[in-house]
């Protein structure tokens, strides 16, 4: 990719319109000071001081993150929070973000707000060091009447935007925003307009999902094929089959190999990673692949131009150390071109 066409794809970010819808969660980072530690006179167990607390959207809202820092004009997320707490410091966190209007985000009385817990000891000269994580889930089946407002608003949006993004971020099928009813309009609305770009990820499986453009790692490629894809060939003809199948591109991520996509014409691409340099941490580098090939395609690139974007986001993720980072455009320029 050239300077210029660079600058022609990411100059037209701040024209789009990009929905994000699925499962937003509260990335609560508690910040301890290990300096200040004691034992408890009533437990006899270690006391962790918290010295600053930072609040952030998580599983989607890293997407959305992303999206913000790539300049996106308007962002639309799409999900659910419930009436506590940690509802109200997501919808804050959510709105304090340039371009994003949450006011097809919802609340519901009779769901838990989506939340990671992460503290963080931070050792003076050293990378911080991750405690085990609090988790707050929904151990339920989604409601009717929460699937159908997801729904209502899907419709609402389905002629403004460029672009949609579906992240399904939930352990238990059926338990977050990306219920059966929802895959279902989501798969309406692919038909409908069948060159919007809709892409999908999930952390179980895309099975069952409607024909959108599948964002996976390798290990969730072989269960479509029904069988372990590690090689390059394997990869390669299991993506292209199964782009073909779909009517639709699809995207496999390789880590450190870096990414692989295919068409349903049966062409496939690759583009490596770019070299990593001093301590990683691989949390976001996905979610900042699906936003950046997000917002290129809904930008006009290729798909191998939308890979070539993804994996220098990735590449700066994951050297940003005890956060879940973005990339800017002005970073990728500098990770392509200087």
């Amino acid at each position: 990719m050239s300077p210029e066409r660079f600058q022609e794809i990411t100059g037209r970010y701040p024209s789009l319109r990009l929905a994000v819808v699925g499962d937003f969660c509260l990335d609560r980072y508690f910040d301890i000071d290990p300096a200040r530690s004691e034992i408890s006179i009533e437990t006899g167990l270690p006391v962790h001081n918290v010295v600053g607390m930072r609040c952030q959207p998580g599983a989607a809202g890293t997407i959305l993150n992303n999206l913000v820092a790539l300049g996106v004009g308007t962002l639309w997320p799409v999900g659910v929070a419930g009436e506590d707490g940690e509802g109200w410091e997501l919808l804050r966190a959510l709105r304090r973000q340039h371009g994003v209007h949450a006011d097809h985000f919802i609340t519901a009385p009779d769901r838990r707000t989506f939340t990671y817990s992460k503290p963080l000891l931070h050792h003076p000269g050293k990378p911080p060091e991750e405690l085990s994580r609090l988790d707050t889930k929904n151990w339920t089946p989604t409601p009717d009447a929460v699937s159908a407002k997801i729904v209502e608003r899907i419709e609402a949006l389905a002629t403004d935007v460029d672009a949609m993004v579906v992240m399904d971020q939930v352990d238990l099928a059926d338990s977050g925003v990306v219920t059966a009813p929802v895959r279902a309009r989501v798969g309406q609305l692919a038909a409908e307009r069948p060159t919007l770009p809709i892409v999908a990820d999930s952390r179980r499986s895309l099975r069952g999902f409607p024909s959108l453009v599948f964002k996976m790692n390798a290990a969730e490629l072989g269960l479509f094929a029904q069988h372990p894809v590690t090689t390059d060939a394997e990869i390669r003809a299991a993506a292209a089959e199964l782009a073909h199948r779909n009517g639709r591109a699809v995207f496999i991520t390789l880590a450190e190999r870096g990414i692989v996509s295919a068409l349903p014409s049966r062409e496939v691409w690759h583009r490596p990673a770019l070299p990593v340099r001093g301590a990683i941490d691989i949390v976001g580098a996905g979610d900042s692949v699906t936003a950046n090939l997000t917002a290129a395609l809904a930008a006009g690139a290729t798909l191998p131009e939308a890979m070539e974007l993804a994996m220098a986001a990735a590449h700066l993720v994951i050297h940003q150390l005890g956060t879940t980072g973005t990339a800017s455009v002005a970073q990728l320029r500098a990770v392509l071109f200087v």
